[in-house]
């Protein structure tokens, strides 16, 4: 979820981009509320399966503050959990 989180993010910068040198905004009008969502939908996970992960609490509210940066969704990945694909899948996606 955090690498979708971060596609989204990072096609709702380049969609701000267009709108502030085009003027075009249905971009960000599309992938705004996209990105808000699914931004919800990684913190949730993550505030719901951070034991599961063997996380303090804290590591998962650090997670989705990382989150909110460009490029954090990847590094929370690459990062923090690629490292638990040992654990049961289940308990991760």
């Amino acid at each position: 979820m955090s690498i979708v989180e971060a596609v989204t993010y990072l096609g709702l910068v380049a969609a701000t981009v267009v709108k502030y040198t085009t003027g075009d905004e249905r971009g960000v009008e599309i992938l705004g509320p996209i990105h808000g969502v699914l931004f919800l939908v990684f913190a949730g996970l993550l505030l719901i399966h951070y034991d599961d992960m063997g996380w303090p609490w804290w590591k998962a509210f650090l997670a989705m503050i990382i989150g909110s940066l460009p490029f954090g969704g990847f590094w929370v990945e690459r990062q923090w959990l690629a490292p638990l694909a040992h654990l049961d899948h289940d308990l991760i996606t």
